[in-house]
Order: C-alpha cells, then structure tokens, then sequence
C-alpha cells in the first residue's frame, strides 16, 4: 500500500489549495478514504473522509462549507480541494486508507480506524 500526498505549499489567507493522494498497491475502490490533519502542538484530527462509493462521510466542523473532498476511482486518486484558507488550518495533510467494502459512516473520522498512511504534506496559511 502507498499513498503519496501533494499539493501543500504556502497560500495568504483566503487562498485556495488543492491536495491530491496518489494511492497505489491495493484495491481503491474497496477503501474508504480520510483526509487529516495536524497542526503544531494538536493531535491529529479528521478533515474529511470519503466512502469507496464516492459518498463523503464526515467533513469537521471548521471546515465545513470551505473543503471539499472527493475521489476518482478509476485513477486512485483523492482530492481535498480547500478555499478560504485560514491560518488556523496551517497543518500537515495526511491521507489515509482502510479497507471497507461497507461503508461505516460512524468511524471513518477516527484516526484509530485508519490501516494506511501517507507520509504527508505541509499547508502553510499565512501573509
């Protein structure tokens, strides 16, 4: 399993990103999906998380209305497409993958339920 995160960089706030999740090794259209971050000091948290169906499960709270994420299966690739950034949403972005066949709304934004993990990629918000 392999996925590789890329996208980060620096943005002013307001600014938009898009994160893509290169993912290779395993059957994607049998994995749910997880976008999450950590921010300096925080532990790391569920941004958004995707079922193999393309049916988006969780956003958090302080990203609603301002991330989408979405999948292609056909090229094992997620995106987290971000807009109005904010300097609190400075982090590093991880993907993460599980194997999940039947989608299980209830714990795809805990970090715990995730099996497989990109090594990252750094969104910096500020002026």
């Amino acid at each position: 399993v392999q996925l590789v995160e890329s996208g980060g960089g620096l943005v002013q706030p307001g600014g938009s990103l898009r994160l893509s999740c290169a993912a290779s090794g395993f059957p994607f259209s049998n994995y749910a999906m997880g976008w999450f971050r950590r921010a300096p000091g925080k532990e790391r948290e569920c941004v958004a998380s995707i079922a193999w169906t393309g049916i988006t499960e969780y956003y958090g709270e302080s990203v609603k209305g301002r991330f989408t994420m979405f999948r292609d299966n056909a090229k094992s690739t997620i995106t987290l497409q971000m807009n109005s950034l904010k300097p609190e949403d400075t982090a590093v972005y991880y993907c993460a993958a599980r194997f999940a066949p039947i989608p299980s709304s209830g714990s795809t934004s805990y970090t715990g339920w995730y099996d497989n993990w990109g090594q990252g990629t750094q969104v910096t918000v500020s002026s």
